[in-house]
């Protein structure tokens, strides 16, 4: 599971930085993908140890930091339906971002849940 949060955290760092470029390089917000993915592929770097108590530390640092990043950026996902139907938004490529964002996190926090679901029933 750290090598897929790690996969996940250059994910979101492509994503903040081509949100970047497409802004013109004015929209300096447009780079909170990117440290999120940071974060991310900080913490999968830092799970990735053999270390059972440290692996889960990291990891359940980590799936909370996606879950938080899912909850701030889920209206978005709305939004761009309803971008998609015609509604015009001061912000169109913002909108995409954030979308897009809240897509990449709520596929890591479900396959983090499974993992950890998974685990356990190995456990036991």
């Amino acid at each position: 599971m750290a090598k897929l949060t790690i996969m996940f955290g250059v994910v979101l760092i492509l994503l903040g930085l081509l949100g970047f470029v497409a802004t013109g390089h004015h929209a300096p917000t447009s780079l909170i993908p990117a440290i999120v993915g940071v974060i991310l592929a900080a913490l999968g770097a830092l799970a990735n140890t053999e270390d059972a108590k440290k692996r889960m530390l990291y990891m359940h640092i980590a799936v909370t930091l996606g879950l938080l990043g899912f909850l701030g950026t889920a209206k978005s996902i709305v939004d761009y339906i309803q971008m998609l139907n015609g509604r015009q938004f001061p912000h169109p490529i913002a909108v995409e971002e954030k979308a897009a964002m809240a897509g990449v996190l709520l596929v890591f926090v479900v396959l983090c849940v499974r993992s950890f679901i998974a685990a356990r029933r190995a456990r036991a």
